[in-house]
């Protein structure tokens, strides 16, 4: 019973619409809190297009709907924030963590859950900062929020937005930082629910053509040289901060952003000539530079790390020095060490020397952020460093009840030592993925 043609959009100069709706007789909205609602496009060749907004603040999935419906979230007593935010640390020391997987029963677990059964164990463990994975709406549960259809929702898998407000809100309030998992390399195929081809064209947002698809992920590339998507992207950094209260971001894939080949069959040895010339991405280089520069400037106690495996000179340099403006990026190396190392060497053929080099091999004055395993590990089709050390016997013999034998005996050691080591040497900051058993 949806008039698609009720309300009408005017036209405005740079590419934008507007539409306003008077309030009804009784003074109030008339799109009340929980409607549905949608955008109706007619596209260049005539057709009638569906659409959910980019902005949508809430989408969920309604009874047995396959896509995703936006729903107007205002409600009529908002969360408001009950405390101020933590002063940047001077050593992160990061707990990874994905709301769903954080709980013991076969569901999805909650933003309440995590709040009341999960921050305290972090706070209790000498963490001082939380990095949420999948929290910016994806219709893909197995990607791990890593294909994204809705930037400025909070995933409603978990809750409510106000959910999400309150579990930073009680982090803050135990002088827990919080760091926001971002993802603006790219973005999902779905149309029906996402981005792709929102106008009914597939330059919308992306680049049009190959350039616009990333080979490997199966996703849509943004063109960064486009006004409003610089626009679109940086709102969405200024949203999470200001509207939830994120104290910073971990940038996704910012290798895939920084070159033109996304890093595929790439290997980067450090020489000079991989990170200048034409091969790199510029549109993509400036943006990350203005997102840095607009999160410092306005908020200056933010934090942004990047997730970049190339070791772009200077990425993590101040912007006055040429530099990308972040403040860490992640040494993605270490982890790639320890694996190497267990797979291919008896336990008396490791080599201090090249160990320490591997932990030790940072650029001048950027800090790093060192780890022995993350989700990339641990997750995403990979074993963790425990189950590569003690595989099998994981399950049958890490009980008290059970003798120690020689495998749980000698990989409770060096699971000990690697972690005790990438701590001390790995760089300026240390993460660890939830469930990965260490302080």
């Amino acid at each position: 019973g949806w008039n698609p043609f009720s309300h009408p959009y005017k036209k405005m100069d740079y590419g934008k619409w507007e539409l306003f709706i008077p309030p009804g007789q009784d003074g109030f909205s008339p799109v009340s809190h929980g409607s549905k609602l949608k955008v109706v496009i007619r596209s260049k060749n005539g057709e009638i297009l569906y659409r959910i907004s980019p902005w949508a603040k809430y989408v969920a999935r309604v009874d047995s709907n396959v896509n995703y419906d936006w729903i107007h979230w205002e409600p009529p007593l908002p969360y408001l924030r009950k405390h101020p935010q933590p002063k940047k640390p001077k050593s992160l020391r990061i707990y990874e963590s994905h709301v769903g997987i954080a709980s013991p029963e076969g569901k999805v677990a909650s933003y309440k859950n995590f709040t009341y059964n999960i921050l305290p164990k972090i706070k209790d463990l000498g963490y001082n900062c939380v990095q949420l994975m999948a929290i910016m709406e994806h219709a893909y549960y197995a990607s791990f929020g890593y294909q994204i259809t809705s930037f400025f929702a909070a995933s409603s898998r978990y809750g409510t937005p106000d959910d999400l407000k309150e579990l930073i809100d009680i982090a803050h309030s135990l002088g827990i930082t919080v760091l926001l998992d971002v993802v603006h390399s790219h973005a999902s195929n779905n149309s029906e629910d996402g981005l792709n081809k929102f106008d009914g064209t597939d330059s919308c947002f992306f680049h049009s053509g190959p350039r616009g698809t990333h080979s490997l992920w199966d996703s849509r590339l943004f063109d960064y040289s486009n006004w409003e998507v610089l626009r679109f992207l940086l709102s969405n950094l200024r949203w999470w901060i200001e509207e939830y209260g994120f104290d910073g971001f971990r940038f996704d894939g910012v290798t895939s952003m920084l070159y033109h080949n996304h890093g595929i069959g790439t290997g980067f040895s450090g020489d000079y000539h991989e990170y200048f010339g034409l091969h790199v991405d510029e549109d993509a280089l400036i943006y990350l530079i203005m997102a840095n520069h607009m999160i410092h400037l306005l908020h200056p106690e933010s934090i942004t790390v990047a997730e970049d495996v190339s070791g772009m000179p200077a990425l993590c340099c101040p912007i006055a020095q040429g530099g990308g403006g972040f403040d860490y990026r992640l040494a993605m190396a270490i982890p790639d060490k320890w694996i190497q190392i267990i797979k291919e060497l008896k336990d008396e053929d490791w080599n201090m020397g090249n160990i320490v080099h591997t932990l030790t091999n940072r650029r001048y004055e950027e800090k790093y952020i060192a780890y022995a395993e993350s989700h990339d590990q641990a997750l995403v089709g990979d074993k963790t460093l425990a189950f590569r050390l003690m595989d099998a016997e994981m399950y049958t013999n890490m009980s008290v009840h059970s003798a120690l034998t020689p495998v749980i005996d000698r990989g409770i050691q060096l699971h000990k030592m690697i972690r005790l080591i990438t701590h001390a040497l790995g760089g300026e900051g240390y993460l660890n993925f939830m469930g990965d058993k260490s302080k």
